[in-house]
C-alpha cells in the first residue's frame, strides 16, 4: 500500500484508483445457448389476452415463475415486463380505491410512489430508521388515519425492513403489506426471505439488481386470491373476467399488457442458477469494506439486522459532517478525484419531488393529481421525515456494489483511496 500521507490526486497528487470499473455483466455463455434456443422456437411470447392456455404465458415464463416458487418457497410466483408493473399490479390486486391511503418511506424509487398515484390512491410518507434506512415501523403507525388500507415496505439497499414489527401494526389496524424486495432477492429475515413475509412481495431484475434480465420483475404471495388478481392485471382482465362471474372482486377488474416475454424468462432461468454466486460475492466485496472502513472516525458503515443478512444492492455509508467539520460534498470530491468514481451522496426524498411540491391549481386542497380522491389534508412540506431529509443533504455516501464487477485489488484500492483522504482531512478542511 502507499504512503496514506501521500498528497491528495485532487490537489495533484497521484491517483489510487487507475483502472477503470468494468460495468456488472453476468451475463454468460448459458444465457446465451438458452436464448438462442427461444429464438429458434420462433415463440418470443405465448401470451394471450383471453381465456386459454396462453392467459399464463409461455413455457419458459411458466419455467421460471417455478422455479421462484422453489427457491424462494412461496406459493405462487408471477412475473412481470418491470417491477414498476409489478408495484402497481399488486396495489391494485388489494383492491386500493381512489381515496385510499398507502403508507410508504421516502427513501426509495419513485415508482413506489407512482404505483399508488396509479389507482388514485394518496402516498403518505413515514420517516426511515437511523441506521437501516428502511422504513421505520413507529413513523408508520404515526401516520396511520381512517383512510389508510396498506403500507409498502421497501427493503432497501440490500436488507429487509422490519417486516415482524410491520406486520403487527398492519394486523392491529386490519392493513394489508407489500414488500418492495427489488434491491434485496436472497436476503433473509428472521429465517425466511425477505419479500415473503407480507401479502405481496416482489423483485427486479434490470440491469444493475442481483438478476440481471435487462428489464423485468416478480411478484410473489401464498394467497390464491391475489395471485389470481395479480395475473388478471398482468394481462388485460376485462377480458377474461366474467361479468356473471359469483366472485364479486373480480367484476370490475382492470388490467394491462405487463407480459415478460420468453426472452427475458428464458435469461431469468440462468441468472436465477447464479443468485447464491452473487450474493456471496457482493457479501465478500462488503466484508472487506467493512473490516477497514469501520476504523474511519465520523463515517458510520452499513448496519445489518440482527437475526438478517444483508445482500447489499449497495454499500450505503454515513458521514458525520458535524464530527469531522468537514462538508460530505469536499470527502465526495476528493474520493473521486482518487478514483473512487461510483460514489454518490443523494439519493430519494420523494415527498420533496416537484409532482407533489408543486401547488397547481386542482381544487381546495391544490395537489398536482385530481385531489378530489384525497379526503384529508395531508402534508408533504420538507420536515415530515427529518430523518431521511438529513441522510440525503449531509450524511450519505454510498456506491452500488451490484453496479460494477468489482476485483479484490479494486476493493483494496478504495480502501486504500478512504484512508488517504481521512489520512488528509485536516488539509481538506483548509483548502
Amino acid at each position: 500500500m502507499s504512503n496514506s500521507n501521500s498528497k491528495l490526486a485532487i490537489f495533484g497528487g497521484e491517483k489510487t484508483l487507475k483502472t477503470t470499473l468494468k460495468v456488472y455483466n453476468p451475463i454468460g455463455n448459458e444465457e446465451l445457448e438458452i436464448v438462442k434456443k427461444v429464438i429458434k422456437s420462433g415463440k418470443l411470447s405465448e401470451f394471450i389476452g383471453s381465456k386459454g392456455d396462453g392467459f399464463s404465458g409461455g413455457k419458459y415464463v411458466k419455467e421460471f415463475e417455478s422455479n421462484i416458487q422453489n427457491y424462494f418457497s412461496v406459493k405462487h410466483a408471477i412475473t412481470f415486463n418491470s417491477w414498476t408493473s409489478g408495484l402497481i399490479a399488486a396495489v391494485g390486486a388489494l383492491g386500493i380505491e381512489p381515496g385510499d391511503e398507502i403508507i410508504l418511506s421516502p427513501w426509495t424509487m419513485s415508482a413506489c410512489a407512482m404505483a399508488i398515484l396509479h389507482w388514485n390512491a394518496i402516498p403518505v410518507f413515514a420517516d426511515i430508521e437511523e441506521d437501516t434506512f428502511c422504513i421505520d415501523p413507529k413513523s408508520i403507525e404515526k401516520n396511520i388515519s381512517q383512510y389508510t388500507k396498506a403500507i409498502i415496505a421497501i427493503d432497501i439497499a440490500g436488507q429487509s425492513a422490519d417486516v415482524n414489527a410491520i406486520n403487527k401494526i398492519a394486523k392491529k389496524y386490519s392493513l394489508k403489506v407489500i414488500s418492495d424486495t427489488a434491491q434485496a432477492p436472497g436476503a433473509i429475515y428472521h429465517d425466511n426471505y425477505a419479500g415473503t413475509q407480507t401479502d405481496i412481495g416482489g423483485f427486479s431484475f434490470n440491469y444493475h439488481k442481483h438478476i440481471n434480465t435487462g428489464e423485468g420483475g416478480v411478484a410473489v404471495t401464498n394467497s390464491d386470491a391475489l395471485a389470481n388478481k395479480l395475473r388478471l392485471i398482468r394481462n388485460h382482465a376485462e377480458s377474461v373476467v366474467d361479468k356473471t362471474s359469483a366472485n364479486e372482486e373480480l367484476i370490475n377488474m382492470i388490467g394491462f399488457n405487463f407480459r415478460m416475454g420468453e426472452i427475458e424468462s428464458a435469461i431469468g432461468i440462468e441468472q436465477l442458477k447464479k443468485l447464491n454466486f452473487q450474493i456471496n460475492r457482493k457479501q465478500e466485496i462488503a466484508s472487506l469494506l467493512d473490516k477497514n472502513l469501520r476504523k474511519l472516525d465520523g463515517l458510520s458503515i452499513p448496519v445489518v439486522r440482527s437475526n438478517s443478512t444483508h445482500v447489499y444492492y449497495a454499500y450505503t455509508l454515513k458521514v458525520d459532517e458535524k464530527k469531522l467539520n468537514i462538508k460530505r460534498s469536499k470527502i465526495k470530491d476528493a474520493l473521486v478525484a482518487e478514483g473512487v468514481t461510483a460514489l454518490s451522496t443523494e439519493y430519494c426524498n420523494l415527498h420533496l419531488l416537484p409532482l407533489f411540491q408543486k401547488k397547481i391549481a386542482y381544487g381546495k386542497r391544490g395537489f398536482p393529481w385530481k385531489s378530489e380522491f384525497c379526503k384529508r389534508d395531508i402534508s408533504y412540506e420538507k420536515g415530515i421525515c427529518p430523518i431521511a431529509e438529513k441522510l440525503n443533504e449531509q450524511e450519505f455516501l454510498g456506491f452500488g456494489i451490484c453496479a460494477f464487477d468489482y476485483t479484490d485489488d479494486q476493493i483494496f484500492k478504495i480502501i486504500e483511496a478512504f484512508k488517504k483522504v481521512w489520512k488528509n482531512l485536516d488539509f481538506l478542511r483548509k483548502n
